[in-house]
């Protein structure tokens, strides 16, 4: 009788892992969905000049 409730316990942990990985690749899905910054608004920043029309 001591082998059932160690084997709940392996499909606990188990089933547990599942909702944990299942989560987290659902939050790195939506991140790269959805990203902060759009990627033409970075790209402007980077090409501004960084001297002034009087140099």
């Amino acid at each position: 009788m001591k082998r059932k409730p160690d084997l709940m316990w392996i499909l606990v942990i188990i089933l547990s892992l599942g909702v944990v990985t299942t989560g987290y690749t659902q939050s790195l899905r939506e991140r790269s969905v959805y990203p902060t910054t759009p990627p033409g608004d970075q790209a402007q920043t980077m090409l501004l000049p960084h001297t002034t029309a009087d140099q």
